[in-house]
């Protein structure tokens, strides 16, 4: 018989060397011989987790911290496990517990931090990456870090310093210059141009980096767009954009899925019987069209929390659609979910929001792309509200293409090329006149212009369509103190101001191919 001790021997061997799928191999030999190892459980599950074997390495590391529950990376890798699984409920409490246990490795810390971002405790999260600079204060990761967790909480101030600090100790730390060009406006005597355009100038217009380019060529178009210097924001938004791009992204994948959803629900039909909670209030649009500033609206309600931009209802979808396709949304997951049964899916979905839900009668999931699952969401909440953001076209699209989305997320490989952009635009409008057509009265579109315009009356709408009595604190949003996490985060700390609105005429030069397609397209457009 092989000695245990030997096999661990092995397995801590295979694992140091990242061989994943030999230390796996050597923890399934080891594992029926010492069943109560937790280290081996440890090991095993963190393998297994780098070879995106889910459901194994959750249950190893369960393992591992039922076996020696006072082992704070146990308990740290479990907690960052559920959040890599979407539990984010579940990934709280295991953090919790690891918190409890005093950890003082900053790395781990700074581990704690991020999982405290993913749930959307952003306090705690200040308090871990807090933590971690303090013990590795030369750590220029882990300032930045502490002064992103800081901007969700609203400190801009000590978020600047943090970035400013994570700088000094390392100038190319690329993301930290686009963030403190967008911590606040720029302005003639103040700004990082220079900066900037030295750090562009040292590593070349073709470096390898594209994170590089990305990032510096981004944080220009900002500082350039302060300074109302435009033809240069322009180049340089464009130049970054084209570095960032996922070149395997096509306009036909998302033709293709709008298609299918439209397909899913081809007539007006009698309301599904869904779960008849009243409490969620889904706010959708395309993304930077004001759906953040809904949420500070109607969430300064005593009645409403805002649960942040929730993935859960697409997830819970696709676990009932039974697709083992590795998109959350894709044509073959549309597919599979026509026949869901509607309560079940409202269920699922409401329960995988506890417990950061129901301290309050009501709350808000703010995920812009939910237009997509709208169809699902008013037939598995036929009680629910939903509030679609509308915003000039132009705008519209003109602020998708300066905003940085993830470049490996599905959901905004549009955003890397203006047309592209366009295009979206163009398949979002005609969904939204489906859902119009299909569910008249269920979706209240609420139009940007005419928030900022008539800030009061269009917040006396949205209340009273939600159905929640009016509340004058709605009309203070700026002074709401729930943490943000968009990329609105510094504009929703600030009353209403108008100057977002008409911006493309600034660039309207340079916009002229983006004003055709959509004309073309029959969209409306202001002269």
């Amino acid at each position: 018989m092989t000695d245990p001790a030997e096999l661990y021997v092995q397995l801590t061997s295979a694992f140091r060397q990242r061989s994943w799928q030999q230390a796996r191999q050597l923890a399934e030999r080891l594992l029926p011989l010492a069943p109560g190892h937790a280290g081996a459980h440890y090991l095993a599950g963190m393998a297994t987790l780098e070879l995106q074997q889910m459901p194994a390495a959750l249950e190893y590391l369960r393992k591992a911290v039922l076996l020696d529950p006072a082992r704070v990376e146990f308990m740290v890798q479990f907690a960052k496990a559920l959040t890599l699984a979407n539990r984010n409920r579940d990934a709280k409490v295991v953090a919790d517990r690891a918190v409890t246990l005093s950890p003082v490795d900053p790395a781990m810390l700074d581990t704690l931090g991020a999982i405290y971002t993913q749930v959307g405790d952003y306090v705690a999260a200040v308090t871990a990456y807090r933590q971690a600079v303090t013990l590795a204060p030369h750590h220029a990761a882990y300032h930045y870090n502490l002064a992103t967790a800081l901007l969700s909480a609203g400190e801009l101030a000590t978020s600047e310093a943090e970035i400013e600090a994570c700088l000094a100790l390392d100038p190319h730390y690329w993301r930290a210059h686009l963030g403190l060009a967008q911590l606040r406006k720029q302005t003639p005597a103040n700004n990082h141009v220079a900066r900037l355009q030295a750090q562009l100038s040292h590593i070349g217009a073709d470096a390898a980096d594209a994170a590089a380019l990305v990032c510096l060529h981004m944080a220009l178009a900002k500082e350039y767009e302060d300074l109302a210097d435009y033809p240069n924001a322009f180049e340089h938004l464009v130049r970054g954009k084209t570095a960032g791009a996922n070149r395997d992204y096509s306009i036909r994948q998302d033709e293709a899925l709008f298609t299918a959803i439209a397909e899913t629900f081809p007539q007006p039909r009698a309301p599904a019987a869904g779960c008849p909670s009243e409490e969620p209030i889904f706010i959708i649009g395309m993304p930077r069209t004001g759906t953040t500033l809904v949420d500070r609206i109607i969430s300064s309600h005593p009645d409403v929390h805002s649960a942040g931009e929730l993935l859960n209802f697409g997830m819970s979808l696709k676990h009932l659609s039974g697709s083992k396709t590795s998109a959350l949304i894709d044509a073959a997951t549309i597919t599979g979910a026509r026949e869901v049964d509607w309560k079940q899916l409202g269920e699922i979905y409401l329960s995988s929001t506890r417990p950061g839900t129901a301290h309050k009668p009501r709350f808000i999931d703010k995920l812009p792309h939910n237009f997509l699952y709208a169809g699902f969401i008013a037939n598995a909440f036929p009680n629910a509200k939903i509030i679609c953001l509308r915003r000039d076209p132009m705008d519209t699209c003109l602020s998708n293409f300066r905003q940085l989305f993830p470049p490996k997320s599905r959901r905004f490989g549009y955003s890397f090329d203006l047309l592209d952009t366009g295009r979206y635009f163009v398949l979002f409008d005609r969904l939204m006149g489906h859902w119009r057509r299909v569910f008249p009265g269920r979706i209240l579109e609420m139009p940007y212009e005419t928030l900022v315009n008539s800030q009061e009356s269009s917040s006396r709408q949205l209340l009273e369509f939600c159905g929640l009595p009016w509340h004058d604190g709605c009309l203070r949003f700026e002074e709401n103190p729930n943490p943000v996490a968009t990329a609105s985060v510094v504009q929703v700390r600030e009353p209403i101001y108008r100057s977002a609105m008409q911006r493309w005429k600034n660039y309207e030069p340079q916009l002229s191919g983006l004003r055709e397609l959509l004309r073309d397209a029959g969209i409306q457009l202001d002269s």
